[in-house]
């Protein structure tokens, strides 16, 4: 417990000045921040990753996929992409430049998945292509913009050298 002794001390001077010797036991306060510190570790629950599910093919080849349906989105430098509906050489949708956001990839996957279900009444297929010159991070984000759009069928490709190509005209690159 916290104590005050206060027994009095004869200075050096002749005077007659009392002198209190003061002392105060912190043993109790430094008890109780010690086990403050103890439930709050217990208690805490630590942030839990999130994890979203992607589907790895299997190595076998499949069905060629419908220029018509597919979408393809290059990454490149400076939070930039370019996507194109069709094939490169003869494409649906001319190549554009957008970036990552609700008025930018997002709006183009939307748009684009509209216009395929019209056409078609099937999904869209989107190719994500990196570059490069684009970060790690560009593919958490194009995955984000194709979890939020609720695409369904999607898969990440290398590179073509055309599509290098298209970026390198576009500045992107």
């Amino acid at each position: 417990m916290a104590e005050l002794n206060s027994s009095p001390q004869k200075s050096g001077s002749t005077r007659g000045r009392k002198r209190m010797n003061t002392r105060v036991d912190l043993t109790a306060m430094v008890d109780l921040a010690f086990l403050l510190i103890t439930f709050f570790i217990m208690t805490t629950t630590l942030a839990k990753p999130k994890a979203m599910p992607l589907a790895m093919p299997d190595g076998s080849l499949g069905d060629p996929v419908p220029a018509s349906r597919s979408l393809t989105i290059c990454l490149g430098k400076s939070d930039r992409v370019m996507w194109y509906l069709g094939e490169l050489k003869n494409p649906v949708i001319a190549p554009s430049i957008t970036n990552f956001g609700k008025n930018g990839l997002r709006q183009a996957l939307i748009e684009t998945s509209k216009m395929i279900r019209n056409k078609t009444g099937k999904n869209m297929i989107v190719l994500v292509k990196p570059s490069n010159h684009s970060v790690y991070s560009n593919v958490v984000n194009t995955l984000d913009e194709l979890n939020i759009t609720q695409t369904q069928i999607y898969s990440i490709v290398d590179i073509a050298p055309q599509d290098v190509e298209a970026l390198k005209q576009k500045g992107v690159y």
